[in-house]
C-alpha cells in the first residue's frame, strides 16, 4: 500500500509539468541534502495545515527573512496613519474577537500603507502591489490584518515566496531589475495570471494610498465561544473615489515628486486635517462548503466571487492623524499575521501558514525579540505578562523571581477558554499541489471587467514589458496564460510582445490539458489518502 501511494503522489507531482530548464544539477538545502520538492509545502492531508517539520520550508523562509539589514526585504517604503475602527454589526454569535462584539464599538488602529518590492527610498509611483496593514489595539491584545490593495496574490504556497521576490528584485550580478528575470520565473507559475493582470493594469500604479481598496487576501477563521468556526474574508472598500495613474502619468510624476503618496497623506491628513475612510465587508463560508466550488477557497490566487459568497458591510475604518515621528512609529511598526486575538484564527491557506512564521521572524530579526514593547507595537488595553526575558533592547525591569510556569509561588496561568479551535484531520503528510487550480478563469473575468481604455492599458503595459524578454519561449508562455484567461487579452499581449500566435495557441491548449491532468491526478491522491484514514 505504501509503495502504491508513493507512486500515485509522484505521478501527481510530475505529470504535465512544464520544463524547468536544462541541466541536471540538484537543488539542495544549506547542509547539502537534496531537495525533493521545492514547489509544495508539506501538509497534514490534502486540506490540512502546513507542518513545522518541513525543515526545507523553515530554512528557506528563515534565510530569506534575514537578507537585509535593517531595511524590510519587502514593504520597505511606507506611510503610517492613526485612526479607529467602528463596528456596525454585532457579530458576537460568530466570534469572540473583541472588535466585533457590539454595534457601535470603536477600536483604535494604526495603518501602514506601503509599496512591496522596491526599496526604502524608491519612487512611490513604481509599478507594484501596495500593502494595506491594519493593527487593531483591542482589549484582548493586538490583531494585525496584514493585506494588500489586490484581493489576490501571485502564488499559493509560501515555499515559493523567496523565489518570487528574488525574481522581482534587482539582479545580484548587475543590481538591475529586469523583465527577463521576472517573466522567467512566472512562466513556471500559471497561478499568477490573475495577479499579474492586476499588477500591469492601472491598479498597479495607484495615485494615492487614500484612494484605493484593500483586502486581507487570505481566508481566516471566526471562532465562537463554543469553539465552532467558519471561514471568513475581509475587504476594505474606500469611501474616496478610486484613483490610479496611467503608466505615462506615473513615469511623469517621478520627475515632479518622487514621493507623491507620502506628500498626499501628510498634506490631506497632516496639514488640512482631512479624514479618509473605508467600509469593511465580510464574507463567510461554513467548513463543509469548502469543497463546493470549482476552485479551492483557501487558495490566495482566488477571490470569493460575491455572486457565490455574498459580502456584507460590518464596519468602518477612519484614518485621521499622522504619526508624531516617522521612525518611532511608521518605521518601527511591526506587523505580522501571527498577531491574532481570541476569536480569529488562521485558515489552512498555505501562503498564510508560511506568513505566520515569516513576518514575525522578520520583526524579531529587524527589531529584536522585544519589538512588541515598542510603543507603536505595544497593546493599549492589555498587559504583556509572560516569562519571556532578556534579549536586545529590553527596557522593562522586574523583581519577580519566578520566571517559569507552572508555579505554586506565582498565580499566573493559562485560561482554557482561549484554547485554539479543533479541526479534524485525515490523510498522510504530503507535498502535492492543490488539485483545483483554475489558473486562468478569474483573470479573464478581471480583464473583461475593465473599461475598454483599461484593457488597452493592461495589454500595452504587460506586452511592452514582456517584449523586452529575449527568450521567445517565455514570451509565448506568458502570452498563453493571458490567452487562456481571455482570447482578446492574449492576442493583444502576444502582438506587442512579438510572440507567434500559432505557438501561443498551441501552448495555451497544452497548458489547459496539463492543468486538467494535474487536477485529476491530485484529486486521485487526495481521495486515496482520505480513504486510508476512514
Amino acid at each position: 500500500m505504501k509503495t502504491t501511494l508513493s507512486k500515485i503522489i509522484l505521478g501527481c507531482v510530475t505529470a504535465g509539468m512544464l520544463s524547468m530548464g536544462a541541466g541536471a544539477d540538484t537543488l539542495t538545502r544549506q547542509n547539502g541534502a537534496p531537495v525533493g520538492d521545492n514547489q509544495n509545502s508539506q501538509t497534514a492531508g490534502p486540506w490540512g495545515p502546513v507542518l513545522l517539520q518541513d525543515s526545507h520550508l523553515i530554512e528557506k523562509l528563515a534565510a530569506f527573512d534575514r537578507e537585509r539589514i535593517p531595511e524590510r526585504v519587502v514593504h520597505a517604503r511606507g506611510v503610517g496613519i492613526h485612526g479607529y475602527y467602528e463596528n456596525y454589526v454585532d457579530l458576537s454569535d460568530d466570534t469572540v474577537a473583541a472588535p466585533f462584539q457590539s454595534e457601535g464599538k470603536k477600536t483604535e488602529v494604526f495603518v501602514r500603507f506601503s509599496s512591496v518590492v522596491h526599496g526604502h527610498l524608491s519612487p512611490e509611483t513604481l509599478r507594484d502591489p501596495r500593502g494595506f496593514a491594519v493593527k487593531f489595539y483591542t482589549e484582548q491584545g493586538n490583531w494585525d490584518l496584514v493585506g494588500n490593495n489586490f484581493p489576490v496574490f501571485f502564488i499559493r504556497d509560501a515555499i515559493k515566496f523567496p523565489d518570487m521576490v528574488h525574481a522581482f528584485k534587482p539582479s545580484p550580478v548587475t543590481n538591475k531589475q529586469e523583465a527577463k528575470r521576472i517573466f522567467d520565473f512566472f512562466s513556471h507559475v500559471p497561478e499568477s495570471t490573475h495577479t499579474l493582470s492586476m499588477l500591469f493594469s492601472d491598479y498597479g500604479t495607484p495615485a494615492s494610498y487614500l484612494n484605493m481598496d484593500g483586502s486581507g487576501v487570505h481566508a481566516f477563521k471566526f471562532v465562537d465561544e463554543e469553539g465552532n468556526y467558519k471561514y471568513v474574508k475581509f475587504t476594505w472598500k474606500a469611501n474616496q473615489p478610486i484613483k490610479n495613474f496611467t503608466n505615462e502619468e506615473a513615469m511623469k510624476m517621478q520627475g515632479v515628486d518622487m514621493q507623491p503618496h507620502t506628500t498626499d497623506v501628510y498634506t490631506r491628513i497632516g496639514e488640512k486635517g482631512e479624514t479618509a475612510s473605508w467600509d469593511l465587508y465580510l464574507q463567510e463560508l461554513a467548513p463543509e462548503q469548502l469543497d463546493d466550488f470549482e476552485f479551492n477557497p483557501l487558495d490566495t490566487t482566488k477571490i470569493w466571487p460575491e455572486s457565490l459568497v455574498p459580502a456584507r458591510k460590518i464596519g468602518r475604518l477612519v484614518l485621521n492623524r499622522v504619526p508624531d515621528n516617522f521612525f518611532e512609529e511608521t518605521e518601527q511598526a511591526a506587523f505580522a499575521p501571527s498577531n491574532l486575538i481570541p476569536g480569529i484564527e488562521p485558515s489552512e491557506d498555505r501562503m498564510l501558514q508560511g506568513r505566520l512564521f515569516s513576518y514575525a521572524d522578520t520583526q524579531r530579526y529587524r527589531l529584536g525579540v522585544n519589538a512588541y514593547r515598542i510603543p507603536v507595537n505595544s497593546p493599549k488595553n492589555a498587559q504583556i505578562d509572560n516569562h519571556e526575558q532578556h534579549g536586545k533592547l529590553r527596557t522593562t525591569s522586574s523583581a519577580r523571581d519566578v520566571n517559569y510556569q507552572p508555579s505554586r509561588r506565582l498565580d499566573l496561568n493559562e485560561d482554557p477558554a482561549f484554547r485554539y479551535s479543533s479541526k479534524p484531520l485525515a490523510g498522510m503528510t504530503q507535498q502535492i499541489p492543490y488539485y483545483k487550480e483554475q489558473n486562468f478563469k478569474q483573470a479573464g473575468e478581471f480583464f473583461r471587467g475593465l473599461s475598454r481604455e483599461g484593457q488597452q492599458h493592461l495589454i500595452s503595459n504587460l506586452g511592452g514589458a514582456l517584449a523586452s524578454v529575449p527568450e521567445e519561449e517565455i514570451r509565448v508562455i506568458i502570452s498563453a496564460f493571458m490567452y487562456n484567461a481571455d482570447k482578446d487579452y492574449g492576442k493583444g499581449v502576444a502582438k506587442i510582445a512579438k510572440a507567434p500566435m500559432s505557438r501561443v495557441r498551441e501552448t495555451a491548449k497544452a497548458l489547459m490539458q496539463q492543468q486538467a491532468e494535474r487536477a485529476a491526478k491530485a484529486k486521485k491522491v487526495a481521495e486515496s489518502l482520505t480513504a486510508l484514514m476512514q
